[in-house]
């Protein structure tokens, strides 16, 4: 931190500069060159040199859609765990029996993380090895 007192203008315009999101920072290079005809610098040019505003990268938003993996099962649970990914699915026997030794596989996709946790949990008690990964 350094112990130089700046101008309060300064610091206001700073701040708002160091707080703009990625689309707002680039407006503000749109307008800085269509009004004031002010160029960011190209690098190693003769010209005036401008100062890039400082960009404070947007928060990536929450997923919201989530896909339930089963790794993989206990050898002595995989008749339980093929019961469990049928409840799960609606798959016949054939096809939850080749996703089950296909593993790892998803087995539910695009649910919401509360329904996510609970699939994973039940197929966990069931004798499989599942995770919950974002879509």
């Amino acid at each position: 931190m350094s112990d130089r007192a700046w101008a309060p203008e300064i610091t206001d315009i700073g701040d708002k500069i160091a707080a703009l999101t990625v689309s707002k920072a680039v407006e503000l290079g749109d307008y800085l060159e269509e009004v004031h005809k002010i160029k960011p610098a190209a690098g190693g040019g003769g010209g005036p040199m401008v100062a890039a505003p400082v960009v404070v990268a947007e928060k990536a938003a929450e997923p919201t859609e989530f896909r339930v993996i089963l790794e993989g099962f206990d050898p002595a649970k995989k008749i339980n765990v093929i019961k469990v990914v049928r409840e799960i699915t609606g798959l016949g026997l054939k096809e939850a029996k080749d996703l089950v030794e296909g593993a790892p596989k998803p087995v539910k996709e695009g649910v919401s993380k509360e329904d996510a946790a609970k699939i994973e949990k039940q197929l966990t008690d069931g004798g499989g090895k599942a995770s919950v990964k974002p879509m």
